[in-house]
């Protein structure tokens, strides 16, 4: 274990620092708006605000995870088309398609790349807050003082945020609490997998190895948060179901704005654009008819076409002019 405790301290004493770093200036805030500094509701939000920090900072990477994950749906018929040619061949048939995705710029483990991400930090906040509770120990730029308090702070005056389900110290509260987050750090991880495949995901990209990827997650995923959670402090469990909503509310505002062709999210923003052109259209032709009812050209009276000059003769040979024509030329009619 040695040998791992040096690795893991390596990979984690420049984390220590940024997350004390972030947990600090939010305490500080929040105290500063009038929160009690020694209390856990403090605590509890500088864990959401740390949550928050560090989401957006991996907007980039979850911009290039929807990128990466539509370019393979797009490309699920070639994979299909190669999977009939090279089907007999597995080696050849992993040589094309890893080419294949080279080419369309492609990775099929971006998906995984947020969640990769986070479990670092995710167990570097469970290391501190673990260390801050059992003894006071400081990490980063917590103090001796700020990690005692930190350790030691109860949600509602009652329920230490250190404390787990399996490790409630027979706090019912700590319990009821740890086993709510954990339910809805569970259902919120099952529920964002779902929600891609259900309305982000072309029919003929269900199948193959990026569709059984997917269902690998949509259930795998939710049982080892399950299964896990129940020995996660109140604090991470905070942390986790926070980055979970986060996760739902900008995979929602994507899909429904920037769907993938082919997808039923992509059939109802069609929907709505057309219903919206509609709506637009419909008040802009009012406003033309209103304005201007008739084009210009349309009202002008219709001009009479001036009959040409004839002689004396051709007039006598066409069969004369009316009366009053006869009197002008002649003087009396013809």
């Amino acid at each position: 274990m040695g040998i791992i405790g040096d690795i893991f301290g390596f990979i984690a004493t420049p984390l220590y620092y940024a997350i004390s770093a972030v947990l600090i200036a939010w305490h500080k805030l929040l105290s500063a708006i009038g929160l009690d500094p020694n209390g856990g509701a403090v605590w509890i939000l500088s864990i959401v605000g740390l949550t928050l920090v560090i989401r957006a900072a991996l907007i980039p990477l979850f911009v290039k995870q929807i990128k990466s994950s539509r370019n393979m749906q797009l490309i699920q018929p070639k994979v299909k088309e190669l999977q009939k040619k090279y089907g007999h061949d597995r080696e050849r048939l992993a040589q094309e398609t890893m080419k294949l995705y080279k080419e369309s710029g492609t990775n099929p483990f971006a998906s995984c790349l947020p969640i990769l991400l986070q479990m670092p930090i995710f167990f570097t906040l469970f290391h501190l807050l673990n260390e801050a509770a059992k003894d006071g120990t400081p990490h980063g730029l917590l103090t001796e003082d700020l990690a005692q308090n930190f350790g030691q702070s109860e949600l509602f005056g009652t329920l230490p945020i250190s404390n787990t389900f399996i490790n409630s110290g027979g706090h019912v509260g700590v319990m009821v609490l740890a086993a709510i987050l954990v339910v809805a750090m569970t259902a919120t991880t099952f529920l964002t997998q779902r929600q891609l495949m259900s309305k982000n995901m072309p029919a003929d990209a269900l199948s193959g190895p990026y569709a059984q990827q997917q269902k690998l997650l949509l259930y795998v995923l939710p049982v080892v948060f399950a299964v896990g959670g129940i020995a996660f402090p109140i604090g991470v469990l905070f942390y986790w179901t926070t980055s979970n909503l986060w996760t739902m509310g900008q995979q929602f505002y994507v899909i429904r704005n920037n769907p993938a062709p082919g997808t039923p999210a992509f059939a109802a923003k069609q929907e709505r654009d057309k219903a919206r052109a509609e709506r637009k259209g419909g008040t802009v032709e009012t406003t033309v008819v209103e304005a201007d009812p008739e084009p210009t050209t349309e009202r002008r009276p219709t001009q009479r076409q001036q009959p040409r000059k004839q002689t004396r003769q051709q007039r006598r040979s066409s069969g004369g002019q009316g009366p009053a024509r006869g009197k002008t030329e002649g003087g009396k009619q013809k």
